[in-house]
């Protein structure tokens, strides 16, 4: 079983597809209309993924602008066109999940995953030996923690804090 992680925004949306080793199938950073075509061929089974997994919008308090709402409507408008099974991750989670803080930076939160997938020359590897992630850049980081955050949590797996940073993470995958 493959599923679909989103990292949404209000113009532009990442979006990943990751197999049950969390190895990326495909990745995309586009405009949101173009991404909500991609998530209805997924749905209609162009596509194995079977759920779909989506960065959910917190306020924590403080005020917020246009662009955020916006967002809002484009994970509803996501969720609408997928019409099936799908899990609202928020973006607290993945970086208390990843990496034992709620401050964490984007920064943070890529290298956390780059250390789950066994560090930087495993993961994102060399010119001549690219790893697994070789292609991913920018927001698609984000939607790749959304979905790892997903996966290891509903398989009741570790947390950052325990993870031994060995290898890829195993545990997470298995």
């Amino acid at each position: 079983m493959s599923f679909l992680a989103i990292d949404p925004g209000n113009e532009e949306s990442a979006l990943i597809e990751l197999d049950d080793e969390l190895r990326p199938l495909w990745s995309l950073k586009t405009n949101n209309a173009a991404a909500r075509e991609k998530i209805l061929r997924a749905r209609l089974r162009e596509s194995p993924a079977s759920h779909l997994v989506i960065e959910m919008i917190a306020s924590y308090g403080m005020p917020v602008g246009r662009e955020v709402f916006e967002t809002c409507l484009w994970i509803g408008r996501f969720i609408e066109c997928w019409c099936g099974p799908y899990t609202l991750v928020y973006r607290r989670e993945v970086k208390s999940f990843l990496c034992a803080d709620s401050r964490a930076k984007d920064s943070n939160v890529r290298q956390a995953v780059i250390d789950r997938y066994g560090g930087k020359e495993a993961a994102i590897g060399k010119k001549k030996t690219p790893g697994p992630l070789d292609a991913l850049t920018g927001d698609l980081w984000q939607a790749l923690a959304v979905g790892v955050t997903w996966s290891c949590t509903r398989r009741g797996q570790h947390p950052r804090s325990e993870h031994d940073g060995d290898g890829p993470c195993a545990g997470c995958a298995a």
